[in-house]
C-alpha cells in the first residue's frame, strides 16, 4: 500500500514539475520575444530600403500565433508601409529609396497601393533605384517605378503573362464513389464546375479569359509606360521570355544595368555622397546610412485624435461561428455592435478581401451593417478579392472603392450536398435507418442521395437567395433588377470592368476610402481604430494548446501532405448547403 501511495505521490509531483517547467519555458519565450530591438535613428543622407520579405498583413486579423511567436509588438502593416513612404517623401534625412523586392509576397492590389505611393514619392525629386536577383512579375511591377533597375547577371525575372489552371474532381468522385449533388443559379456560377465537369465551360473560359486579360492589361500597361516601351514591344518581350536572360532583358529595356549587388551598393554610396572612413569599409558606412522600412516606421509618432474612424477588416472565407480564422459571423456581428456603441467613432470603413462563403453568415453581417448605417456613414474598400459573399456584405455602403486589379462581382448562388454512400460501401461500410417523414434524412446527410422534393426545395432556396442578392445590389448601386441580373449570374469581373458597369464607384486605396469616410462624417481631424479586436497572442496560444485548434493537431498526426487533403475535404464540407462564394481562388504572381 505504501509503495502504491508513493508511486501516486511521485506521479503527481512529476506532473506538477512538468507543468511548472512548461509554463516556465512559455514565460521565458514571452519575455525573449517581447524584448524590443534598440530603436534606430535616421542619419542625415540615408536611403530607405524596402524589401518586404514577409507576407504583407493589413491588420491584426492576419497575424499568426505559434508557440515561438507570441510577441505583442506591432507588425508593419500595409497602411504602415504606405505611411512610411509618404513620410520619407518630406524627410530631409532620406535622400532616396532602394527597392530589393525579390521575395515580395503581397497581392496585386497591395502592389498597386505601394507602387502608387512610390510614384508620389518620386515627385519630391528624390531617387528610387531597384536591385533584383530573381524576382516575380509583381516584384518587377513594383521595380518598374524605379529610375534605374539593376539586375544580377545570373538572375532574371520571368515576365510571361498570366495563366489559370483549375483542378476538376468529377472523375475522382466517380472513381471513388462520391456524388457531389450540385445546384446553382447563374450560367457563370462556376464555383462548383470542378465537381460535375472535367473541363471548363464556355462561360467560365470566357470570364476567366476576360478577367486575366484585364488584369494583365493593367500590369503590362503600367510597366510599358514606366519603361518607355510600346505595348506591342512589351508583348513581344513577354511572349519571347526575354526578361529571363539578363543581357537580353537589358537589350530590350527591361533592365538598365546588369551588375553584382556589390556594384549596386557602390553606386548608392556615391549617390548619397557619403564620405569614406579609413576605419570602415564603404559598405559598412553605407549600412549605417541605410534604414529598413520596418525600422523607419518605428521612428514615426503615432497619431491620436478624439474623433475616430473605425476600419473593419474582413479577410478570408465567410463562415458561421465565433473565432478569428477568416470572417466568422458572430465575431463580426459583435465587432459591428461595439463600433455602434462607441460615441467617438464617426464613420466606418469596411475593408473587404474575401471570396465569399456562407450565405447565412453573409446575410447576418449585412443586416448588422444596415443597423449601423443608421448611425454613421459606411465606405467600403476592396482589396485583392471582394466577390460573391464578399461583395454582398458591401451592399449598405455610401461608396465603394477598389483597384483596377481587384477581382469582384460573382453575384450568384450555389448549393452542394455531397453523397459519399458509394465511397463508404466500397470500403465495406453500409448504412441503414428509419425515419418518421419522407424527407427526414435529406439536406444533412453525407450518405443519402437527394430526393426529388429535396432537390426542388434546394433549387427554390438558391433562386430565392439569388433574388435577394440581386435586390440588395440593385438598391445599393441604384440599378434595376434586370441590369444587375444581366451582369450577375455568378460572373466575376475585374475592378476595371466593375467600374464601367457600376459595381463600384471609383478606384482608390484604403487611405482614399478613409478620407472619403471623414468627408461624409464632416470631420477634419481624426485617427483610425481597427476592428475586430483580437485576443492577445498568449490567450490564443493557450486555446491551441488546449486542443481548440484542430488543424494543428491534425498536422502533427498527418504531416503536411495529409493536411492538404484534409483541407480539400474541409472545403467541400464548408461548401455544403447554400453558398455565396467565388468560383475559384486566384493569386496573381
Amino acid at each position: 500500500m505504501k509503495n502504491f501511495l508513493g508511486r501516486v505521490f511521485s506521479t503527481i509531483i512529476g506532473n506538477l514539475l512538468t507543468i511548472g517547467v512548461f509554463f516556465g519555458i512559455i514565460i521565458v519565450l514571452i519575455f525573449v520575444s517581447a524584448l524590443s530591438s534598440p530603436s534606430k535613428s535616421v542619419k542625415s543622407g540615408s536611403v530607405l530600403e524596402i524589401s518586404l520579405e514577409e507576407p504583407i498583413m493589413e491588420s491584426e486579423m492576419d497575424r499568426s500565433v505559434s508557440l515561438f511567436d507570441m510577441s505583442e509588438e506591432p507588425e508593419i502593416f500595409l497602411s504602415d508601409i504606405i505611411r512610411s513612404i509618404e513620410e520619407a517623401k518630406n524627410d530631409e534625412n532620406i535622400k532616396g529609396i532602394s527597392l530589393k523586392l525579390d521575395k515580395f509576397s503581397g497581392g496585386a492590389t497591395q502592389a498597386t497601393d505601394i507602387r502608387n505611393a512610390l510614384e508620389d514619392f518620386k515627385k519630391s525629386g528624390k531617387f528610387v533605384y531597384a536591385y533584383s536577383n530573381s524576382g516575380s512579375q509583381l516584384s518587377y511591377y513594383l521595380n518598374s517605378v524605379a529610375d534605374q533597375i539593376y539586375q544580377n547577371p545570373l538572375g532574371g525575372t520571368l515576365i510571361q503573362g498570366l495563366s489559370s489552371n483549375i483542378m476538376f474532381y468529377k472523375n475522382a468522385g466517380d472513381k471513388y464513389g462520391v456524388d457531389f449533388q450540385v445546384i446553382r443559379h447563374g450560367q457563370f456560377k462556376s464555383a462548383v464546375e470542378p465537381y460535375f465537369r472535367t473541363n471548363m465551360s464556355d462561360e467560365n473560359r470566357l470570364q476567366l479569359t476576360e478577367l486575366l486579360g484585364d488584369v494583365w492589361g493593367n500590369v503590362a500597361g503600367t510597366i510599358s509606360k514606366s519603361r518607355k516601351i510600346s505595348p506591342e514591344q512589351f508583348n513581344l518581350i513577354t511572349d519571347s521570355l526575354y526578361s529571363f536572360i539578363p543581357e537580353v532583358g537589358k537589350e530590350h529595356k527591361i533592365y538598365d544595368v546588369v551588375a553584382q549587388e556589390n556594384e549596386y551598393q557602390q553606386m548608392l554610396f556615391k549617390k548619397l555622397e557619403l564620405t569614406a572612413d579609413k576605419s570602415k569599409t564603404d559598405f559598412e558606412v553605407l549600412d549605417k546610412h541605410t534604414i529598413k522600412i520596418e525600422d523607419y516606421y518605428s521612428t514615426l509618432s503615432e497619431k491620436s485624435e478624439k474623433d475616430k474612424i473605425a476600419v473593419l477588416y474582413a479577410s478570408g472565407t465567410i463562415t458561421e461561428g465565433d473565432g478569428f480564422d477568416g470572417i466568422q459571423s458572430k465575431t463580426y456581428v459583435e465587432a459591428i455592435r461595439k463600433i455602434g456603441e462607441n460615441d467617438k467613432i464617426k464613420a466606418l470603413v469596411l475593408r473587404v478581401n474575401s471570396p465569399g462563403g456562407s450565405a447565412n453568415a453573409s446575410d447576418e453581417i449585412l443586416f448588422e451593417l444596415a443597423q449601423l448605417k443608421t448611425k454613421m456613414p459606411i465606405v467600403v474598400s476592396f482589396g485583392d478579392v471582394a466577390a460573391s459573399g464578399g461583395y454582398y456584405i458591401a451592399q449598405v455602403s455610401d461608396k465603394i472603392y477598389a483597384q483596377p486589379n481587384t477581382i469582384t462581382g460573382s453575384i450568384g448562388v450555389f448549393g452542394m450536398i455531397p453523397n459519399a454512400q458509394k465511397l463508404f460501401n466500397n470500403v465495406g461500410l453500409n448504412f441503414d435507418g428509419v425515419k418518421t417523414n419522407a424527407n427526414a434524412d435529406q439536406l444533412k446527410s453525407l450518405t443519402t442521395p437527394l430526393s426529388a422534393t429535396a432537390e426542388s426545395t434546394m433549387q427554390k432556396s438558391v433562386v430565392m437567395i439569388y433574388s435577394r442578392f440581386v435586390n440588395h445590389v440593385a438598391k445599393n448601386r441604384k440599378l434595376s433588377f434586370e441590369q444587375v441580373d444581366k451582369i450577375g449570374e455568378g460572373r466575376v469581373w475585374s475592378g476595371t470592368k466593375a467600374k464601367q458597369i457600376g459595381l463600384i464607384d471609383d478606384f482608390g486605396s484604403l487611405d482614399v476610402a478613409i478620407k472619403e469616410a471623414a468627408r461624409l462624417a464632416k470631420i477634419d481631424k481624426y485617427s483610425t481604430e481597427n476592428y475586430p479586436k483580437r485576443k492577445d497572442s498568449f490567450e490564443e496560444m493557450m486555446d491551441k494548446l488546449q486542443g481548440k485548434n484542430v488543424e494543428m493537431k491534425l498536422a502533427q498526426e498527418l504531416g503536411s501532405d495529409g493536411v492538404k487533403i484534409y483541407k480539400e475535404i474541409k472545403l467541400i464540407n464548408q461548401q455544403k448547403g447554400v453558398q455565396l462564394r467565388m468560383p475559384y481562388d486566384i493569386e496573381i504572381q
